[in-house]
């Protein structure tokens, strides 16, 4: 295969990827190379981690954690304010190799390097504190926290950097260690922030493997780690927690979302219209909480499509300065994704925008694509496209489109726009969804706790909340004498 020299930076360090366990860089007899989305050249060789190497990083963690779960609040939050100036500090280099394996631009890329910094930051400053929960006179009861142990983090292709430090800083700031297994599809961007981050950190307590499947299998299944947090697909979602609960790990699980998008009557369209677009089309619709499924109130529908089609072609193909689309990141999900083009056109469903395959001669390129009012279950509306095909319905109703948004299978995020906060809301709370983003387009923040709901999760991270599930929470029962 081609090695790094193909790509003009042998005999760089910064492109020069290892494991990192108990500290230290490994190297690995065993190596692939993902494939550049935007060109389809290969990138840089990825060691594959072995079986010792993960009982070997195993190991390392659990003597790792008898200290550091030991270690206070303000050493803990000392740490992630290290490493958040660790990520800042090699930004350009961190933001380069995202940019080559997952095919964004160069200003996305940055971007979401520069906010897995934040959620360090943010962390610097929110903790669990122990709290009363009962006192009378002859008992008080307080609530306290204490980490769990070796955290296994299975990591997903489309924000690696973002999702990831999701994981990485929860466990940190509660004091347990982790172990990161990046998606083989962007392993690099990770190992290095691993490789970057040891500096910082004592030996063992954050660790980065590489590796498919087989080594997410061998990570759920390790008696050594007690809890997984995983990013993907339902299907590897439903093994994981099958696999953990031999062990009883404790499990976090953000799964697919086919998130529902309502319109209603009363919004400007001048405003709103962006707003969706951008909510749909961001990363070429490979957004967890992407806008998969638009109903449009029905007095609106024709202007809003016309002004949707218009819109979208702001992220119609562009070169690599383009700051919210590119190509999928993956010769898998752009298959997929043309399967999902394929069956519209053999349903004689109505493409209004796009609907071509594979318009330039290099990369996994797909343009905004917009299907008219397909039937409410059909494939496109039923499962979630992770890619930039969107469904455009319409609705009359309120409690008819309620319904239609309550899928069984999905419950991660939804949107409603409408000036009326009272409806907003009204309509908000009556959706199976996670998180609800009213009058803006959908974006987790690091603040608010995430998770899914059905078939889109388990547990949840992010905020305050989502340290609690990095956590065992011990009641101390004291009598009074």
């Amino acid at each position: 295969m081609p090695s790094a020299e193909t790509n003009g930076t042998n005999g760089d360090s910064a492109y020069q990827f290892y494991n990192v366990i108990d500290g230290k860089p490994r190297i690995s007899k065993d190596h692939h190379q993902v494939i550049d989305p935007r060109t389809e050249e290969p990138l840089w060789d990825a060691p594959i981690a072995t079986s010792k190497d993960l009982d070997d990083a195993v190991e390392a963690a659990n003597r790792a954690f008898k200290t550091w779960k030991k270690s206070t609040t303000a050493e803990r939050q000392k740490a992630v304010h290290d490493v958040a100036n660790i990520i800042l500090q090699n930004v350009e280099v961190l933001a380069e190799v995202q940019r080559r394996e997952t095919g964004k631009s160069r200003a996305m890329s940055r971007f979401d390097v520069e906010r897995a910094a934040w959620h360090f930051e943010y962390y610097r400053t929110v903790s669990l504190e122990d709290e009363l929960q009962y006192e009378d006179d002859t008992v008080r009861i307080i609530a306290t926290h204490t980490p769990i142990g070796v955290l296994g983090a299975i990591s997903p292709w489309n924000f690696p950097m973002i999702l990831s430090t999701v994981k990485v800083v929860s466990a940190l700031a509660t004091g347990n260690c982790v172990i990161i297994k990046p998606s083989p599809f962007t392993p690099y961007s990770l190992l290095k922030f691993c490789e970057l981050a040891q500096s910082v950190l004592p030996p063992g307590v954050f660790q980065a493997l590489n590796g498919g499947a087989d080594l997410g299998e061998k990570m759920t299944l390790h008696p050594g780690i007690h809890h997984i947090s995983f990013t993907g697909t339902i299907a590897v979602g439903q093994r994981i927690l099958r696999n953990c609960a031999g062990t009883l790990k404790k499990v976090i699980l953000e799964l697919a979302g086919n998130n529902a998008c309502i319109i209603c009557d009363d919004v400007d369209l001048d405003k709103v219209v962006p707003q969706v677009t951008t909510g749909a089309l961001f990363h070429a619709g490979q957004v967890c909480v992407a806008s998969k499924r638009i109903y449009v109130h029905e007095s609106l529908y024709d202007k809003f499509l016309d002004r949707l089609i218009e819109e979208s072609k702001k992220f119609a193909i562009d070169d690599e300065d383009s700051i919210s689309f590119g190509p999928l990141s993956n010769k898998p999900n752009y298959e997929r994704a043309v399967g999902f083009i394929e069956d519209c056109k053999k349903n004689g469903y109505k493409i209004v925008a796009g609907g071509d395959v594979k318009p330039r001669e290099k990369g996994f390129w797909i343009p905004p694509t917009i299907v008219a009012k397909p039937p409410e279950n059909s494939l496109l509306v039923q499962e979630e496209q992770f890619a930039p095909i969107v469904p455009v319905m319409s609705w009359t109703d309120e409690d008819d489109v309620i319904t239609r948004a309550n899928l069984d299978n999905a419950g991660l995020g939804a949107s409603v726009y409408t000036p009326d906060a009272d409806r907003a809301q009204r309509i908000a709370r009556q959706l199976e969804s996670g998180t609800v983003w009213i009058n803006q387009f959908e974006r987790p923040h690091h603040a608010g706790f995430f998770g899914g709901w059905k078939l889109s999760g388990f547990g949840g991270e992010m905020g305050k909340q989502g340290l609690l599930h990095y956590c065992h929470t011990q009641s101390l029962q004291i009598a009074k004498t």
